[in-house]
């Protein structure tokens, strides 16, 4: 399949930031991270817009970053863990480009996962096992699945740049 246009899903600690940047090097494109976007627009942390704004505020900005995306082309985008799960921005990524789940397994998640804070949906364990699952039925939607728990940032971008080249 060529594509111009790469969104990486999953969930959060999955690792979609790094392969971003490592396959948008790759192909010679930009890579864009949602989350960091709505940071530099808020001027405030993700953690920090959860607590003072809440999370419907946070997904309706989330909206707006990703709707601002998709026209340019040749562009690698991070999406934030919950922005694939909302059908809207699942329907207008899958249009626009091509889809890839970083399926990382539940136990990787939670060893990658900062202490610090910085990730407001996962500071209750049980509630973090419980996102996990219910969030997999979306990213099942994306239109490739990639093994994100064995493979390594660079096997990653590999395996992605040879799918998007033949």
């Amino acid at each position: 399949m060529k594509a111009d246009k790469v969104y990486l899903v999953g969930f959060m600690a999955a690792g979609k930031t790094t392969v971003a940047r490592a396959l948008a090097k790759r192909l010679g494109w930009r890579a864009v991270d949602i989350d960091e976007r709505i940071e530099e627009r808020e001027h405030h942390s993700v953690a920090e817009i959860f607590a003072k704004h809440g999370e419907p505020y946070f997904r309706a900005a989330e909206r707006a970053v990703l709707l601002e995306h998709l026209a340019p082309r040749h562009l690698v985008v991070a999406t934030g863990g919950g922005t694939f799960v909302d059908p809207q921005n699942r329907a207008a990524m899958n249009r626009d480009g091509v889809s890839v789940w970083l399926d990382v397994p539940l136990e990787r998640a939670i060893a990658r996962m900062p202490a610090d804070g910085r990730r407001p949906l996962a500071a209750d364990r049980a509630e973090f096992e419980r996102l996990y699952h219910v969030r997999r039925a979306a990213y099942e939607q994306a239109h490739v699945r990639l093994d994100a728990g064995r493979l390594g940032v660079d096997a990653l971008a590999e395996q992605l740049v040879d799918w998007l080249e033949h």
